[in-house]
């Protein structure tokens, strides 16, 4: 019985945070706004997105995002004008432009350098002169055998 009512409290959650008095009566406006917040950051919750989130500031963005689309904004407007006021963190797909192309091409580079240094660090250790290994003298071998006796 207790585990049949968690599956029926687990289904019962709503998978966004979009409250009724949120939606818009234009269906096609509607599916747009839920788009466009579906690649905004939360700010509060940070890895969440705004459709998502139930913090009242994604709320307010939601709104926000709504009454731009009520406005005759198209999406990217409606996208510029989020990002002109909160920054390009409010993005959850940040574009690949401008200064971001350092941020984007890091990882690659520094892959790049560390097989670089792998390789020309073997490539140095296979050149290198082998150490020959040299017999023990007669009184290195008296002391080893008398240290073994002990």
């Amino acid at each position: 019985m207790k585990r049949l009512l968690m599956i029926l409290l687990l289904l019962a959650t709503p998978l966004r945070a979009v409250e009724p008095g949120e939606v818009l009566d234009n269906p096609a406006l509607e599916t747009r706004a839920r788009e466009i917040s579906q690649g905004l950051r939360c700010l509060v919750c940070r890895n969440e997105s705004i459709d998502e989130s139930h913090a009242p500031l994604a709320r307010d963005l939601r709104l926000l995002v709504r009454d731009r689309l009520l406005a005759g904004d198209s999406d990217a407007e409606v996208v510029d004008f989020i990002v002109a006021r909160y920054g390009e963190y409010v993005l959850l797909r940040p574009q690949a432009t401008g200064a971001n192309w350092l941020l984007w091409a890091a990882g690659p580079v520094m892959l790049l350098l560390a097989l670089l240094a792998a390789v020309l660090y073997l490539r140095a250790r296979s050149r290198a002169p082998r150490r020959q290994e040299q017999a023990l003298s007669e009184a290195e071998t008296r002391r080893l055998a008398e240290i073994l006796k002990d």
